[in-house]
Parts: C-alpha cells; structure tokens; sequence
C-alpha cells in the first residue's frame, strides 16, 4: 500500500498505522478512507494528498 504525504503541510499517511485518532484503523489503504476525513496535523482536505514513493 503506497503512502500519501499532505501537501500543504507534509504530513505522510501510512497505511500500516492508519490514523487511530481520526477513525481509521491500521492497515487501511488511502483509497478506502473516506473523503470526508482530514489532515490530522493541518485539516487539509483529503484531495491535497499526493502518493509518494
């Protein structure tokens, strides 16, 4: 599962730890998060992640 760094404040979103703090359990890939959830770090919207290598 790739990981996805927020733009606005390079925040990475890792699927093996998920966010437990927003709702998403480990082990979740970005695809299956909701697009109602948010950067934990800035509230970025989920469309202002990237995939990075």
């Amino acid at each position: 599962m790739k990981k996805y760094e927020c733009e606005p404040c390079g925040y990475i979103y890792d699927p093996a730890e998920g966010d437990p703090d927003g709702g998403i359990a480990p082990g979740t890939a970005f695809e299956d998060i909701p697009d109602t959830w948010v950067c934990p770090l800035c509230g970025a919207a989920k469309s202002d992640f990237k995939p990075i290598d």
